[in-house]
């Protein structure tokens, strides 16, 4: 009894000193459990990122500070000068809803350091700029009243924190390590580790329900963080516990923990299929920019047209994927006007064709799209959508499934598509009559009514 005392008051010690290791366990769910969790999501499959910080003031990538190997003073003039003005969540909100989102992700904190909520661990924080406010507290009030679902970005990384280490991805980055000893001289990971925990714990007790949260991101390694450097499985743990029903992403560096992330985010590609881990489909996600920049790039240009965004999306969902849009907002606090024609052209697609993206998934096994089409599928409809990338002239077949069909029509004004089935039964195949000219839709869709 003694043997064991000592045994549990040293572990209690052990937990003390090393925060890093772990000893409870995750919270457990089923399949079906984690499924319900994530249903509102998987539903929604459209999404808006927004990253905006200091480095809306430069406008030359939110990396600027890495990029051009900037100190924590060269930086200082972009806090000392921010003032969104303009700034007006309520106007942000409506764009996205028209734009056919159904959820935003706003970036709580950034590489930068930068913090956009009144946090009480950190000087470093929007209400000390000459704004003056908690820019999180409006973007959250602003987003919930029009009926969208909240969250946050929250990056791992800091590099104005005194304690962060410099590490491989920081602006003041070495060539040796002796390097990095000398100037990490003195700085306290277990220090930076509680910031971390402790700001967690304001974004997830101080905004009322917050449906999703991004964390980014570990990059294990020579001169990296790992999870023990973050302690990140505390970190998710802490957020499990105050918010249970919380969406999280894959970027703790835990994808071997056993409720260690909610859904995988492939970045800036298309995936040539439904990504799967251990050789099963899981929920995904891909994030994407409008140009070549998460933050406001004045001078960028490789701007995506609406057709092109549109593609993302369907296939996207063609995958059983959602898409997650970022938009940077300028250092006055509206949306590039570039931005807002994008959004624009892709709500006046969505306000006709939603049905074929909201609770839509990959088409089953046995339905192949055509050439220069996308199809998506609702299960609970049983309705599938063949998107017209290319509009073909005057007719399109679609293979072997004419004993499957019940009734062809455009989406985006119900007007009926008359078909014709092979007289060769083993065929199977259905050739449908499209009207000669393109209806006045970016991407015509038809849905089918299955059988």
């Amino acid at each position: 009894m003694k043997t064991k005392s000592i045994f549990t008051a040293l572990l209690f010690l052990f937990t003390l000193i090393t925060p890093q290791y772990s000893i409870a366990q995750l919270p457990k769910e089923t399949e079906a459990q984690k499924a319900q969790r994530l249903k509102w999501w998987t539903d929604a499959r459209f999404g808006m990122f927004i990253h905006w910080g200091l480095y809306a003031s430069p406008a030359r990538h939110e990396w600027v500070k890495n990029a051009e190997r900037m100190t924590n003073e060269q930086y200082q003039k972009y806090f000392e000068v921010f003032n969104p003005d303009m700034y007006d969540p309520h106007e942000w909100a409506k764009m996205a809803k028209a734009a056919g989102m159904k959820y935003v992700v706003l970036t709580a904190k950034h590489h930068e350091g930068f913090c956009l909520f009144d946090s009480k661990f950190t000087d470093y924080k929007s209400v000390n700029t000459p704004y003056g406010k908690d820019i999180i507290k409006e973007y959250v009030e602003a987003f919930r009243a029009e009926g969208l679902k909240v969250g946050f970005y929250y990056s791992l990384i800091d590099w104005h924190h005194p304690d962060y280490t410099i590490d491989r991805v920081h602006p003041l980055r070495q060539a040796s390590d002796s390097a990095y000893s000398r100037l990490n001289k003195g700085r306290d990971m277990n220090k930076y580790r509680e910031y971390i925990k402790n700001q967690v714990r304001e974004l997830l007790t101080n905004y009322g329900e917050i449906s999703i949260i991004w964390f980014d991101f570990s990059f294990p390694g020579k001169n990296g963080k790992g999870r023990s450097d973050w302690d990140s499985e505390n970190i998710l743990k802490l957020a499990r516990s105050l918010q249970p029903g919380i969406i999280v992403d894959d970027r703790l560096d835990l994808s071997d923990v056993e409720g260690g992330w909610d859904f995988t985010t492939p970045e800036q590609v298309k995936v040539s299929k439904w990504p799967e881990v251990n050789g099963k489909r899981v929920p995904w996600e891909t994030c994407q920019t409008f140009s070549g920049s998460w933050g406001y790039y004045r001078d960028e240009t490789s701007w995506k047209s609406p057709a092109q965004l549109l593609e993302l999306l369907i296939e996207s969902v063609s995958k059983g994927g959602n898409l997650l849009l970022n938009v940077g907002p300028t250092a006055r606090g509206v949306f590039d006007y570039r931005a807002q024609d994008r959004l624009k052209s892709m709500g006046e697609w969505m306000k006709y064709n939603y049905r074929s993206i909201y609770g839509c998934t990959e088409a089953p096994a046995g339905f192949t799209a055509p050439a220069n089409t996308l199809l998506t599928f609702n299960p609970v409809t049983k309705r599938l959508y063949v998107h017209l990338l290319a509009y073909p002239m005057g007719s399109l077949t679609l293979s072997g499934i004419g004993d499957k069909v019940k009734y062809i029509q455009f989406l985006h004004d119900a007007s009926e598509i008359k078909f014709d089935t092979s007289e060769d039964r083993a065929k199977n195949d259905i050739t449908l009559q499209l009207p000669v000219t393109k209806p006045l839709v970016e991407i015509p869709v038809l849905e089918i009514y299955l059988k």
